[in-house]
């Protein structure tokens, strides 16, 4: 994987092959203000199944957050069955690489699942992420349920209504079909490889950028 991941801010770019900080702490609002409108699920876990671009940072990314419980990278939204890596990298499986994170409600709201999603990426280039091209790299939620549906298309809107972006979010919002977990050597692939020259040149400053924006919803460490 030799690609680089976009990380959105206002004022600051990574000297990393073009990586983008999260959005300015003020955008944070958009969510802040509206989370309420969302209802606490009753089922004692719960998924989100989401496209960013590369799966290595996001999984890096939400393995970190309290209340998540597992993140899987694979793949979703594509024709062929049990694909590989390398179908998926041919673009022509209709599949975007994903990550399946599973979390406990009572920790941490779909919404803000969401607000660490939209503002790790870019959601606002078509089928693209920084170096990453194609239709695997799209920016995309796939909604288990209506309540999931509802809260992406809500946020989607304010987005764009507060002009987070210069651009227009993209970010697809289509109902959760089938995951496809991804092979072995994709699984935890930043703990595992810290010292592999994507590790160290585009997830750990992606990682640090998080942490310092979200500090309040790390993990403790062990």
């Amino acid at each position: 994987m030799t690609s680089v991941v976009k990380f959105i801010s206002y004022n600051l770019i990574l000297l990393v092959s073009g990586c983008l900080i999260a959005c300015a702490r003020d955008k944070h609002e958009t969510f802040k203000s509206t989370a309420a409108m969302t209802t606490p699920s009753t089922t004692p876990n719960d998924t989100a199944t989401l496209g960013a671009g590369c799966f290595w940072c996001v999984e890096a990314v939400f393995s970190e957050l309290k209340g998540v419980i597992s993140v899987m990278p694979g793949y979703s939204g594509g024709s062929k069955e049990n694909p590989s890596y390398e179908d998926v990298c041919s673009g022509n499986t209709g599949h975007a690489e994903v990550c399946q994170v599973v979390f406990n409600p009572a920790e941490i709201s779909y919404s803000e699942i969401l607000e660490v999603y939209w503002k790790t990426h870019d959601p606002t280039t078509l089928n693209s992420q920084g170096e990453d091209k194609g239709t695997q790299y799209r920016s995309v939620i796939f909604y288990h349920n209506p309540q999931q549906k509802e809260t992406a298309e809500y946020y989607k809107r304010k987005l764009n209504e507060s002009k987070a972006w210069d651009k227009p979010v993209i970010t697809g919002i289509v109902p959760f079909v089938k995951f496809y977990p991804a092979e072995n050597y994709h699984r935890n692939y930043y703990s595992l490889n810290p010292s592999q020259p994507y590790c160290t040149y585009v997830i750990q400053p992606k990682l640090e950028k998080f942490r310092a924006v979200f500090g309040n919803k790390l993990k403790m460490k062990k």
